[in-house]
C-alpha cells in the first residue's frame, strides 16, 4: 500500500508503521524514502500530527479496536481524514480468518458505530471484493468442510485465472471511483473525517 501511495503522491511526506521489526526491515528495503518506525496502534504517541491516517486491514487484528480508532482520531489534525479497510461479514468467518489472526469480521453497522463513537464523520462507505464474493464464499465453505485454512496454498493458480480476478477487481475499482457504493463484498472501505473544531 505504501508503494502505491508514494507513487500516487510523490511529493507527500509519508510515514509507515508496523508492530513487528521483521516487517519493517522488509518495507525499508522496498521504500527507502518512507519514514518507517515500529509502533503499537494501541499506544500512539501523536496528537494532531497527521493530515491522513490510513489502516488497511489492520484493526481486525486488534482486540482493542475502539481504543485504536480513538488513537487515530487523536493523531489526526482537525479537518484531516482517515482511511480504513476491514474484512466484512461475520458469516464469512472461516479458518482463513483464524490463520490470519483476525479478531473479527465487521458488519457495516458495527464499523460505522465504532468510527462515529471515536469522533469521526463518515464521508464514504462501500464494500469491495464484491464480484469475487461468490468464489470467496465457496472457498470458505470448502475449507470449513475440509477443516483446512485455505491458506497460501489455496492462492496458487494459473495466469489466466489471475488475469480474470484482476479484471474483476479493476472493474470494481472503476465502479467505486464513479461514486457507486457496493452493499456486499468481502471487505469494506470507509473514508472518515475529523471535525475541524
Amino acid at each position: 500500500m505504501l508503494t502505491g501511495i508514494s507513487q500516487a503522491f510523490p511529493t507527500a511526506r509519508i510515514a509507515g508503521s508496523e508492530i513487528y521489526t521483521a516487517g519493517l526491515a522488509f518495507a525499508a528495503q522496498r521504500l527507502p524514502a518512507v519514514e518507517l518506525q515500529q509502533m503499537d496502534a494501541r499506544k500512539l504517541p501523536y496528537r494532531e500530527e497527521f493530515d491522513i491516517v490510513a489502516a488497511f486491514d489492520v484493526i481486525e487484528h486488534i482486540v482493542e479496536d475502539e481504543l485504536v480508532l480513538r488513537n487515530f482520531h487523536q493523531a489526526i489534525k482537525p479537518g484531516g481524514g482517515c482511511l480504513l479497510t476491514v474484512p466484512q461479514h461475520p458469516w464469512l468467518w472461516s479458518p482463513v480468518d483464524e490463520e490470519a489472526c483476525h479478531q473479527r469480521r465487521y458488519t457495516a453497522r458495527e464499523l460505522h458505530d465504532k468510527v462515529t463513537a471515536a469522533g469521526f464523520r463518515i464521508v464514504r462507505s462501500t464494500s469491495f471484493v464484491t464480484l469475487l464474493l461468490p468464489l470467496m464464499m465457496a472457498s470458505r465453505v470448502a475449507a470449513r468442510r475440509a477443516g483446512k485454512s485455505g491458506g497460501s496454498e489455496s492462492l496458487q493458480h494459473g495466469a489466466a485465472l489471475d488475469a480474470a480476478l484482476t479484471a474483476c477487481m479493476r472493474l470494481e475499482h472503476l465502479t467505486i471511483k464513479a461514486g457507486v457504493s457496493l452493499p456486499l463484498g468481502g471487505s469494506r472501505l470507509v473514508v472518515l473525517q475529523k471535525g475541524s473544531s
